[in-house]
């Protein structure tokens, strides 16, 4: 049991580290880390630019 518990930490782990470097998946992306010094970033966290989106519509 310790070891599966060991070995799934080592995955998440490594997968966690391969996230960090192949950085964001699309090119609207950005960390979640802000620079609270900068100016115009008005965005409080949310899941900005999210307004496009609809559900299917019972299709």
């Amino acid at each position: 049991m310790t070891g599966f518990v060991l070995l799934l930490l080592a995955m998440f782990g490594l997968s966690y580290g391969v996230g960090s470097v192949a950085g964001p998946v699309a090119p609207g992306m950005h960390s979640s880390r802000t620079d609270p010094g900068s100016p115009g970033n008005s965005d409080p966290g949310g899941m900005g630019g999210m307004g496009g989106m609809h559900s299917g519509g019972g299709r």
